[in-house]
């Protein structure tokens, strides 16, 4: 029941009119309104200021609460708020004016000393005074309640006045643009709700469609929700305005069911505006080819924001065909349809058609605006193009858009990718309004850049500056610790992070997290926080099979990927086959690997250029080189990934004079070399003692592609000149390094010292080796050999007591063969394979036979100071011999047998293993921990230099 009061300002129950009449009242409440009005009474009381909040006791003689029962929606919480308490007075439609006021009375009577203490003096009539309207309605002239409770509305609410038939002044609609704009947040939001409810104007429409698209601005579209429906009368605006909400939130399903109920029940005609906010909430393409069909039947698919929409779904899809054919087909284009189509080859890649879509547009007179620049640098930074970003950024800076906060956080990006980050950090030094966008642009900048340090340092600066981090900020900020290697400082990245729930939020920073773990080495916390995901995707499963690849843990690599495929919903793509296959790799598993391949084809990833990389580093590191040449030639060849694999490859395989010429090759592709490719290169040198080539290119890598050296490029530089045999002069270059040599440096000399048993040099590079670096194992027992070879064997023990001290032991060699299917992996002195007898049995034929032919065992390689006897027991159960024996007894005569080492193979092991093959007229492919060793009827691949 409504109650329909004509009241003059001056309210009172008997007061006349200006006839001379007595207002009418038809008075019809019951108890349920009743109970309202009084929780309304105390929300409104507790409004005015603290002091009123703290009198919830005082009796304005509405009598008592207890006896009447609750409304469904109300509680304790409730009523102190009083917006919350005149939005459900709205929700049952309820306008008691007459009641309201008198309650108004009441309060001035009762409390007006209190509220006179804050120095505001209230009457009746300006509480709450009603004017007439002509159908009844009436609404408030002042709300200064609402206005204590909110500033707010301290300035817009004193400036309104309604009229019974709307806005009537020509600044009403000023005030309420300006009550709308003035709701920063949700509470706010129902702040204006209440006004708009007390003030009878939430009947209409707009207004009220109006707040439902605020509420979803806020970020709560539930309470757009709850508004929608309590619309009596719902125009096509009101749809419209729901389905956008949804859009706006995220909730793409809801705002899809939304746009279908109104289909089907509202018995309206949608409008063009109805269709570009449902396109974009569609999540396939099905649903997307129903609403086309839709646009059609309603002929609105010649509307220039219809049309756009289209265009945006499908290319969205990957389907920029259609897209482009809808977009040729369209007779009248704006700068928004341009850019949609610009936009959708920018999305798929195809950063040259971007271009030539860009030229049509400035051919048909229409300038490029900051979206289409936008884009367009997107797509220059995805291509690579660095002539066209530059000349775009120029066009930008020619029609002053260049300080604009979008294109500028583009440019960041677009220099970050081109690995410029002068350019990069001078536009963003430049930029007078930097928002979280720029920040994070210029930390991943310098992260993604190889430039850690200076990215922390501008987090500390935008933490100076208060701007809170996102989960973006703190994906670069794991990466960047993982970087560094600073643990300490991850564990506390990871403690903020589940401070602030953001593994809960977005499956992306959990992602993170796990990976920079990994990176870190403590794999057994990445785990940890893997199997604390509240949700896993396939990226977090990739992320975990990288992490114990990278580790060198294969195997679990390996077993974490067979658990992976137990969960249907979880669909590898092709991070999952770069994450696996050098797990595979690692093992020597080509049957497995080349399963992996046969899934790829399967799923036409074959010609992504980072799956095929990982297929020829593949194929070349199981010792199938050909295979590996062969897939290079299907390969995109535009970027100088694959090219860096297929040079790497022929050069751990020894072939130093071929992987030359592939460089040559890729020049004359026109492939601009990087600097993993001058790695590669340097590297195949180092194998093939190509001693002046490898001085050559390190110096062209510098004076012609300006490439500054890394700590690689002077590893590899210490290993071509140690390798040779010019252990003064790789000491000298190392002396005169610009920067501080790391432990690849020092390692690489003491190696070098170990092939030429150089124990004075190899002391020196050692103690400088474990000032960097004193918890590699490896590096104790490379020291430990060269005593060995030279017979000191106390130096020996003291290398191994030194080790022992601080708590390290030897990586145990193991050596592994595939065999149907099945990788077997041996260990030195290995007693539990089922085929033990049968291994050690025919190692002790091949010895004989060995011996027939001249073979003498070389004790230098074995580190212990044991009989003669025991030493060549211990040669015959090196591990490679043992994978060796087991490949003899289980594959077919004269068949090929690949053997995967993780250490490097001993002199003794070498010399043998050509024995081997001339008896057993088999080729036998052995890869160590540094190069391939190819042998063959009593020769080796690497002619005795490794």
């Amino acid at each position: 029941m409504r109650l329909n009061v004509v009241a003059s300002c001056d309210y009172g129950p008997n007061k006349k009119n200006k006839k001379g009449k007595k207002k009418k009242t038809e008075f019809g409440g019951g108890q349920e309104e009743y109970v309202l009005l009084k929780h309304v009474q105390e929300s409104l009381i507790r409004s005015v200021g603290q002091t009123l909040r703290a009198l919830p006791q005082l009796d304005l003689g509405l009598g008592s609460m207890s006896t009447l029962p609750a409304i469904e929606g109300f509680s304790e919480d409730v009523i102190a708020d009083p917006s919350e308490c005149v939005y459900h007075l709205h929700r049952i439609e309820l306008f008691h004016r007459e009641a309201i006021a008198s309650f108004c009375s009441g309060v001035v009577s009762r409390v007006g000393k209190s509220i006179e203490t804050f120095g505001i003096s209230l009457k009746p009539s300006c509480m709450f005074s009603l004017v007439p309207t002509c159908k009844g309605r009436h609404v408030s002239k002042f709300l200064p309640s609402l206005g204590l409770c909110c500033q707010l509305f301290s300035a817009a609410t004193n400036t309104l006045q309604f009229s019974s038939d709307g806005f009537a002044n020509e600044n009403k609609n000023d005030d309420i643009d300006l009550l709308f704009q003035s709701c920063t947040n949700v509470h706010h939001a129902k702040q204006l709700h209440a006004f708009l409810v007390v003030s009878g104007k939430i009947q209409n429409i707009f207004l009220s469609a109006r707040l439902v698209n605020r509420y979803a601005y806020l970020g709560d579209v539930s309470f757009s929700r709850i508004t929608f429906d309590l619309i009596p009368r719902k125009d096509v605006y009101t749809w419209n305005s729901m389905v956008s909400a949804y859009v706006r939130s995220g909730h793409f399903r809801e705002a899809i069911d939304c746009f279908s109920q109104f289909l089907l029940t509202s018995g309206l005609r949608p409008d063009f505006y109805t269709f570009p906010p449902v396109l974009k909430a569609c999540q396939n393409l099905v649903d997307g080819k129903k609403i086309h069909c839709q646009i059609l039947k309603l002929g609105f698919e010649w509307d220039v924001f219809v049309a756009a929409s289209l265009v945006h779904l499908y290319s969205r899809f990957g389907f920029v065909g259609i897209a482009r054919r809808l977009f040729d087909e369209m007779p009248i284009r704006d700068v928004g349809s341009w850019n949609a189509m610009i936009s959708g080859f920018c999305q798929n890649g195809n950063a040259a058609d971007a271009l030539d879509v860009l030229i049509e547009m400035r051919s048909d007179g229409v300038k490029m605006d900051r979206v289409t620049a936008t884009s367009l640098l997107t797509a220059c930074a995805q291509s690579g193009d660095i002539l066209s970003g530059m000349l775009i950024h120029l066009y930008v800076i020619k029609h002053g858009l260049d300080f604009d906060l979008l294109i500028c956080n583009a440019l960041i990006n677009m220099y970050s990718k081109f690995g410029s980050l002068g350019h990069a950090r001078r536009t963003f030094d430049q930029m007078d309004i930097r928002d979280l966008v720029s920040w994070n642009s210029i930390i991943a900048a310098h992260e993604q850049n190889d430039d850690p340090m200076t990215a922390l340092g501008l987090f500390y600066s935008m933490q100076l500056l208060g701007i809170q981090p996102d989960f973006l900020t703190l994906v670069s900020l794991a990466s960047i610790l993982a970087q560094l290697s600073d643990a300490a400082k991850s564990r506390s990245v990871h403690g903020f992070i589940l401070r602030r729930d953001f593994f809960v939020q977005d499956v992306v920073i959990g992602n993170a997290v796990v990976d920079m773990y990994a990176k870190l080495g403590a794999i057994y916390s990445a785990r940890t926080v893997f199997e604390g995901l509240p949700i896993k995707d396939v990226i977090s499963w990739n992320t975990l099979i990288t992490g114990y690849a990278q580790n060198g843990l294969a195997s679990e690599a390996i077993e974490v990927y067979r658990m992976m495929q137990e969960y249907k919903e979880i669909i590898p793509n092709h991070g999952t086959w770069v994450s696996i296959l050098p797990a595979y790799t690692c093992v020597g598993a080509l049957q497995q690997g080349m399963k992996i391949h046969g899934r790829v084809i399967k799923n036409c990833l074959d010609l992504d250029v980072f799956v095929g990389t990982c297929l020829i580093d593949m194929y070349a590191k199981c010792g199938r080189l050909d295979d590996a040449l062969l897939l290079f030639s299907q390969v995109p060849r535009k970027s100088a990934i694959p090219w860096n694999a297929v040079i790497s490859s022929h050069g751990v395989h020894g072939h130093g004079e071929k992987a030359l010429k592939l460089f040559k090759d890729m020049l004359d592709e026109e492939v601009k070399p990087d600097h993993v490719t001058f790695v590669s290169l340097l590297s195949a040198c180092s194998h093939s003692g190509l001693v002046d080539e490898g001085q050559s290119y390190f110096h062209m890598m510098q004076e012609h592609y300006r490439i500054k050296p890394n700590l690689k490029h002077y590893g590899c530089m210490v290993d071509l000149l140690g390798r040779a045999g010019h252990l003064n002069k790789a000491y000298s270059f190392i002396d005169n390094m610009p920067v501080r040599p790391d432990a690849s440096v020092w390692g690489a000399l003491l190696g070098a010292c170990r092939i030429h048993g150089n124990v004075d040099l190899g002391r020196i590079a050692s103690e400088r080796l474990f000032e960097v670096d004193s918890e590699n194992v490896g590096y104790y027992v490379l020291l430990s050999n060269i005593y060995a070879n030279s017979g000191k064997w106390e130096g020996v023990e003291k290398v191994r007591s030194l080790a022992r001290n601080r708590g390290l032991s030897k990586t145990p060699g193991w050596s592994s063969i595939e065999v149907n299917n099945n990788v077997d992996v041996f260990y030195t002195a290995n007693q539990s394979h089922p085929k033990c007898q049968e291994i050690y049995q025919k190692l002790s034929d091949l010895t004989a036979k060995m011996k027939s032919l001249g073979y003498v065992p070389d004790f230098s390689f074995v580190l212990q100071d044991v009989e003669d006897d025991e030493k060549e027991h211990i040669l015959n159960s090196h591990s490679e011999r043992l994978a060796i024996a087991f490949g003899l007894i289980s594959t077919p005569p004269k068949t090929p047998i690949r053997i995967f080492k993780n250490l490097r193979v001993c002199g003794d092991c070498h010399n043998a293993t050509k024995f081997i093959s001339v008896i057993t007229e088999r080729e036998i492919i052995v890869r160590d921990s540094n190069r391939f060793h190819h042998f063959k009827d009593g020769a080796c691949s690497c002619g005795d230099y490794w």
